[in-house]
């Protein structure tokens, strides 16, 4: 394969961007390092990230990314990993949902890459650090260097996780993100919808109010509901109506469930409880981290976005975040309910606590490269 730097709409070549519960040919991830996310040097991160990966690549290749200063130490960490491949590339931070290429395919066969312009959630209006120049700079780096064509997007801006969709025309976001004011505040909605229309080849966009209460990235789809098949989501649900989730997920149900999908059927809800009691920053944690100059800072008992839905789907598995401790029952329930609704594929449950105390969870960490033949990588 060869690499190439286009400057049109991926659909002018019929592009689509499948869905994430479809086949992969890889998994994306980047090795931990930024001190304002990972706590003590992350140091506990590195063992969850390790393990993550260890148990993707049971199931599809995994290219890790890491800096020149990590390098060594992520390959030496990974040695025993027979299907992951660290590759030598800066980053800002490790969340490669939003700072990886979303990847389409075409009927051809082919894979491509989308380069969205990436802003650390917000840029000088509310983004969450000052300088993200690596990151915005991977997708360029990532495809050039496994020989996929990528598609520039830019000036647009657009998260990985802001987005999910059924392979089938059908997209889902939020208006607490896409419309918020540190992406694209010069578009209109119905200006985004054709973006994303001409970007990722669907018909549909089901808009949902907002994302996890106190969700960073101003309210993230893959934190509070997921494609899991056609015409099936699930839903990050609170029946606690002192809980400000409550109303929020009230709200989102309510829009599923009088929306028809792309092609004009039904949406099944899954409800997916998030953790009963919710996860805060504690002491300790607070100790271990290192701030920058402009970046977001934590508070003690700050409410994290702990959320089973951000859980990742790779080829005939589930990687389940858990949060152990007074979540343990909840932790049960996410599992039980995942098998149920996931039941041709091995649900694979990690303790990540780890992650959520750097912002965001296993779905953030991850990003698919869907198979396509004659795209294979």
């Amino acid at each position: 394969m060869s690499f190439e730097y286009i400057k049109k709409y991926p659909t002018d070549d019929n592009f689509f961007m499948p869905a994430e519960f479809s086949r992969h040919s890889a998994t994306v991830m980047i090795w931990p390092q930024r001190p304002g996310s990972w706590c003590y040097e992350a140091k506990y991160a590195e063992k969850v990230f390790a393990e993550i990966i260890e148990k993707i690549a049971e199931y599809e290749k995994v290219y890790v990314i890491a800096s020149k200063e990590k390098f060594v130490h992520a390959k030496e960490m990974l040695v025993s990993v027979k299907n992951a491949e660290v590759l030598k590339i800066d980053s800002d931070d490790a969340w490669a949902r939003d700072t990886a290429p979303t990847f389409v395919v075409n009927n051809k066969g082919k894979l491509c890459g989308i380069d969205w312009q990436f802003n650390a959630w917000g840029g000088e209006y509310d983004g969450l650090y000052a300088n993200w120049q690596n990151d915005d700079a991977i997708p360029y780096k990532l495809c050039k260097s496994l020989g996929i064509s990528l598609y520039d997007a830019h000036p647009f801006v657009l998260e990985g996780g802001s987005i999910h969709t059924d392979g089938e025309g059908t997209l889902i976001t939020t208006e607490e993100c896409l419309l918020s004011k540190g992406r694209n505040p010069e578009l209109t909605k119905s200006e985004i919808e054709e973006k994303l229309r001409k970007y990722l080849g669907v018909d549909k966009i089901i808009w949902l109010p907002k994302g996890i209460y106190n969700d960073e990235t101003n309210g993230h789809i893959d934190n509070i509901c997921a494609f899991v098949a056609p015409t099936e989501v699930v839903l990050a649900w609170c029946d606690d109506k002192t809980d400000p989730q409550y109303a929020i997920s009230k709200s989102c149900l309510e829009v599923l469930e009088n929306t028809l999908d792309a092609k004009g059927r039904k949406i099944k809800v899954h409800k997916l409880p998030v953790p009963k009691v919710p996860v805060t920053v504690t002491e300790k944690d607070l100790q271990g981290y290192s701030f920058e100059e402009g970046e977001d800072t934590r508070e003690l008992g700050e409410r994290l976005a702990a959320s089973y839905v951000n859980f990742y789907f790779c080829n005939d598995a589930v990687i389940l975040p858990q949060f152990g401790g007074e979540n343990t029952e909840s932790d049960r329930l996410a599992v039980e309910i995942l098998e149920k609704v996931c039941k041709d594929r091995k649900i694979i449950p990690i303790y990540a606590r780890d992650i959520i105390v750097g912002g965001g969870n296993i779905h953030c960490i991850t990003q698919q490269i869907p198979f396509a033949k004659g795209g294979r990588v």
